[in-house]
């Protein structure tokens, strides 16, 4: 593939799939700085795999696939600093333009929540989540995550009574 046809390729992805890419790394990440930092990483690793894919995946499950690894790879190896900081997390775009003051704080603090809850749970079930937020299905799911989609369905059940006990206070009341 030539230099031409790489950056083409690549800035066309990037047009269409650049959304998760901030999806995926909002959700790994505490601060927006981090959430940038993070960004740009996926972008250089998809940068370098792409050379190496060989279309056996669309597009779009590709780039979630790098992004995941990468942004996996990256919380793993940035426990220790992360561990010492504060999770900043407001999703804007869950919050409903129409509802009044009042409502849009108790958007926020539910979204906040659940980001705080996600980030409890084990990378695998959070990237299950993450994935189910996009509205992915349960095939494109199994084939981002390598896993069957009976499986997909059995974590994401999983990872559901793991969230709402999480933002019960630990009661897991299904």
């Amino acid at each position: 593939m030539s230099d031409d046809d790489h950056k083409s390729i690549f800035m066309k992805w990037i047009g269409e799939h650049g959304s998760s890419v901030l999806k995926v790394a909002r959700a790994y990440s505490l601060t927006s700085e981090e959430c940038q930092d993070l960004s740009q990483e996926i972008l250089l690793q998809a940068w370098r795999s792409l050379p190496r894919y060989q279309g056996k995946a669309s597009p779009a499950t590709w780039f979630y696939r790098v992004a995941l690894h990468t942004a996996m790879n990256w919380k793993r190896n940035d426990h220790p600093r992360r561990t010492r900081q504060q999770p900043l997390l407001i999703e804007q775009t869950l919050i409903t333009e129409t509802a009044d003051g009042a409502e849009q704080a108790q958007q926020r603090e539910t979204v906040e929540q659940l980001y705080a809850a996600i980030h409890q749970l084990p990378k695998t079930e959070a990237a299950l989540v993450l994935l189910y937020l996009e509205n992915l299905s349960y095939s494109e799911i199994s084939e981002v995550l390598g896993i069957s989609e009976n499986h997909v369905g059995v974590k994401l059940n999983r990872a559901r009574k793991s969230l709402f006990a999480l933002m019960n206070g630990g009661t897991d009341e299904s």
